[in-house]
């Protein structure tokens, strides 16, 4: 990882659609399978709320941080557990981080099925890129392996 770990803002547009993804979730309408995650603020100890894509590869699930090393993630390194939401259904999950060289084939599988919302994050790396493109940019987005605990 880099002394400066890579982290795109969102934009104003962005940061508004996903706070209606959020919403929708939190009312039971999940887009294409998006989840509202609920993760222990580090330094508030409060709940903090971000839509999400759970990705499922080889029966496993994940979560992926398209944007970078974000706040949810510094979050979820710290606690360790979290929730994804759909309206009155709530999974609660413990997560294990997924080192850089494990990345790979979920990276791929999770810009196949998400890129078109999420590949302008990458740097230019999509699904059809090399497996060494893939790999380089692996340690820009972190990936966590969700276990579902109730």
């Amino acid at each position: 990882m880099s002394a400066t770990p890579y982290y795109l803002q969102g934009s104003p547009m962005a940061i508004r659609l996903n706070n209606v993804v959020g919403w929708l979730a939190r009312h039971g309408i999940s887009l294409l399978g998006s989840a509202e995650l609920s993760v222990r603020g580090r330094k508030s100890g409060q709940m903090q709320r971000i839509p999400v894509n759970p990705h499922t590869h080889d029966g496993d699930q994940y979560l992926v941080s398209a944007r970078g090393h974000s706040q949810w993630v510094r979050n979820m390194r710290v606690a360790g557990v979290g929730e994804l939401r759909v309206g009155r259904k709530v999974r609660t999950f413990s997560a294990v981080e997924v080192p850089d060289a494990e990345k790979l084939q979920v990276l791929r599988t999770y810009l196949e099925k998400w890129g078109w919302e999420v590949n302008q994050y990458f740097k230019g790396v999509t699904a059809q890129s090399t497996d060494e493109e893939i790999i380089a940019a692996a340690p820009d987005h972190p990936v966590f392996r969700i276990t579902v605990t109730r």
